[in-house]
């Protein structure tokens, strides 16, 4: 069974989004192009993520998501390794590539 994932993504008007997931993949392209992403992030696509978290179970995922979402900008942008917190749009660079917007390195960590 796969662990529960906090997740955070930053949509195009560069706010920021945090949810839970087992298949974090399959919900950041639910999110970008899906009818069954978060009413939220579809008016704000393309959505990037930046940050993941894996968790134990259901209960410490939904508990450790509340914490996240009650913190203020900076101490979310906090949570981001270094090299991320000057978060980038694909719009920033010129080229809006979708396979960019569904690849993080942050996945590799799960």
């Amino acid at each position: 069974m796969e662990p529960y994932v906090v997740y955070m993504l930053e949509c195009s008007d560069a706010t920021l989004y945090t949810g839970i997931a087992r298949d974090v993949k399959a919900r950041l392209k639910a999110h970008n192009g899906g009818v069954s992403g978060a009413k939220y992030t579809r008016s704000r696509r393309p959505v990037r993520l930046v940050y993941t978290e894996v968790c134990p179970d259901k209960s410490g995922a939904l508990s450790r998501e509340r914490q996240i979402k009650k913190l203020s900008r900076a101490q979310k942008l906090a949570l981001l390794s270094p090299n991320d917190t000057k978060l980038m749009h694909p719009f920033d660079i010129g080229v809006f590539e979708p396979e960019a917007v569904f690849l993080g390195d942050s996945l590799s960590d799960i």
